[in-house]
């Protein structure tokens, strides 16, 4: 579950957001008033959603977006002309008035793109695992061949390359063929 730090310069404001969202069943674990305390949040967080007005106590909207990680996402809660000219590519506007029903379902939408994120980076880390497994293979393959067939390091990868491209199979899958061969 994602972070989720309302934060608007009067309580009064953030804390009926947190209710409005409390109500729909989505946990808000912090409300504040200030940009300088939306940061601390940050920095104890690996990421979330910063639910914000135009301005804080101590800066606006877009002095906070710069100096959020990028692993947060801002939702901006103001009229829609105090973002004329657009919004910075990790800020979603909702213009005011806002309705409870299009605060729930922007913050759902939220919440889900931050899950895709968290999942493309698990699987990034996995495959990045397997590759350093596969590495390891295609290493032990090419100081066989370079042991058996007395090549050199360059010779023997450029050999478990064109046999790769020859057989319409990976690197890896190739290493794994030769030290099979090779035994």
């Amino acid at each position: 579950m994602s972070n989720i730090i309302v934060a608007f310069s009067k309580r009064e404001n953030a804390v009926n957001i947190r209710n409005i969202l409390a109500r729909s069943g989505i946990s808000v674990p912090a409300v504040c008033m200030t940009g300088a305390k939306v940061l601390q949040y940050a920095e104890m967080w690996s990421d979330g959603i910063v639910i914000c007005g135009n301005r804080l106590q101590d800066m606006q909207y877009m002095q906070l977006a710069e100096l959020l990680p990028e692993s947060f996402q801002m939702l901006l809660v103001a009229s829609a002309d105090k973002w004329g000219d657009g919004l910075p590519d990790q800020v979603v506007g909702l213009p005011l008035p806002v309705r409870g029903y299009d605060l729930v379902s922007t913050v759902e939408m939220l919440l889900q793109n931050q899950e895709r994120c968290r999942r493309r980076k698990r699987q990034n880390t996995v495959r990045k695992e397997r590759d350093s497994g596969q590495r390891k293979e295609i290493d032990r393959a090419k100081a066989v061949l370079m042991e058996r067939n007395h090549m050199s390091e360059e010779e023997a990868h450029r050999y478990l390359q064109k046999t790769s491209m020859e057989s319409g199979t990976n690197m890896a899958e190739t290493a794994q063929m030769i030290l099979q061969m090779m035994g």
